[in-house]
């Protein structure tokens, strides 16, 4: 029989409360993420990612924000009826999270070891000496040099990729066993990019911890993700393993993801793609919420929403009535 998953996601939606009434973002959410795997989550700006993550970490907003159903399972634990006490203690402790501006993220005011051991004070009421301990050592995992040093200085004293991996020595002070990394690499180099990225990898094969990886870069998790889940416009539209998924995408979104990316080969004018713009929350279509933008879509694109259903490989699943 196989394992649980340690999080499940079942039949999520949200949605925010504007002008005009509930925008739904997320719709009807499915998904699981198994210990000691990562799972790349893509998708266009705008498609949901983020505020799936902020949901599992019940950062929303609430309101504007409204979970109108679903559950989030860490576990046999629904994250969504915890109390408050009870998500702070997960927060940080069970699932840590790689937010996308480190310099947002870090307190201008406070000195780095400060910020990095704020967890363990909370969660493991650790004496101080204990505290500074762990969080040299927790600096020295992450690949920060000169711990001792670092531990004193403030963010701005640091580069960008140093701020990053203090990000994500905040996230793991805990040892979680889920990690959320939320754009982990925006607006750093390509050469610190892939720094962080192998430091991921390396974390994770050390800790045994899960990474939920939120990403647009397609590339970013063809090379470092088990899995991979497509989302479009607050639904899953293309999931399934890595390689099958890469090397044959079945919904017409995925494929122009990948038609998208840039080759040494082309020239600027060849590049390929996708018409249109992701449709606004407000005003969804009754049908495939791709079915505007696609070449590929029929008559019953318009009228019906495809579920997701497996084809090919079992594990590799499409939302699509005619796919590629």
């Amino acid at each position: 029989m196989p394992a649980a998953p340690l999080l499940a996601i079942e039949d999520l939606s949200i949605g925010f409360r504007g002008e005009h009434g509930i925008a739904p973002v997320i719709d009807h959410l499915s998904l699981t993420i198994e210990a000691g795997r990562i799972v790349g989550l893509v998708g266009e700006s705008g498609c949901g990612k983020s505020v799936t993550a902020r949901a599992i970490m019940r950062l929303l907003p609430m309101p504007p924000a409204q979970i109108d159903e679903g559950r989030i399972l860490l576990d046999d634990d629904n994250l969504l009826s915890l109390d408050d006490a009870g998500m702070r203690d997960v927060r940080g402790n069970q699932i840590g999270m790689v937010f996308q501006e480190p310099m947002t993220s870090l307190n201008p005011t406070l000195p780095i070891g400060f910020q990095v051991g704020e967890a363990l004070r909370l969660h493991q009421k650790l004496d101080r000496a204990t505290v500074r301990r762990r969080v040299l050592e927790t600096l020295d995992l992450v690949g920060i040099g000169a711990a001792e040093r670092r531990f004193e200085q403030y963010p701005h004293e640091l580069s960008g990729g140093l701020r990053q991996r203090v990000m994500i020595a905040i996230s793991l002070i805990c040892r979680p066993r889920l990690l959320i990394a939320d754009e982990p690499t925006t607006a750093l180099d390509v050469t610190i990019q892939a720094q962080i990225l192998e430091l991921l990898v390396s974390l994770r094969d050390e800790l045994g911890m899960a990474i939920l990886l939120i990403t647009h870069d397609l590339g970013v998790v063809a090379n470092y993700a088990d899995e991979v889940m497509v989302m479009y416009a607050g639904k899953l539209v293309e999931t399934g393993p890595v390689g099958p998924l890469f090397d044959h995408p079945r919904h017409p979104y995925t494929d122009g993801l990948l038609g998208a990316i840039p080759r040494l080969s082309q020239s600027r004018a060849t590049l390929s793609t996708i018409p249109g713009t992701v449709p606004d929350p407000a005003s969804m279509p009754k049908g495939c919420r791709f079915a505007a933008r696609c070449d590929r879509a029929i008559d019953r694109c318009i009228s019906d929403q495809p579920l997701l259903e497996v084809v090919d490989d079992p594990l590799h699943a499409v939302a699509c009535w005619n796919p590629v």
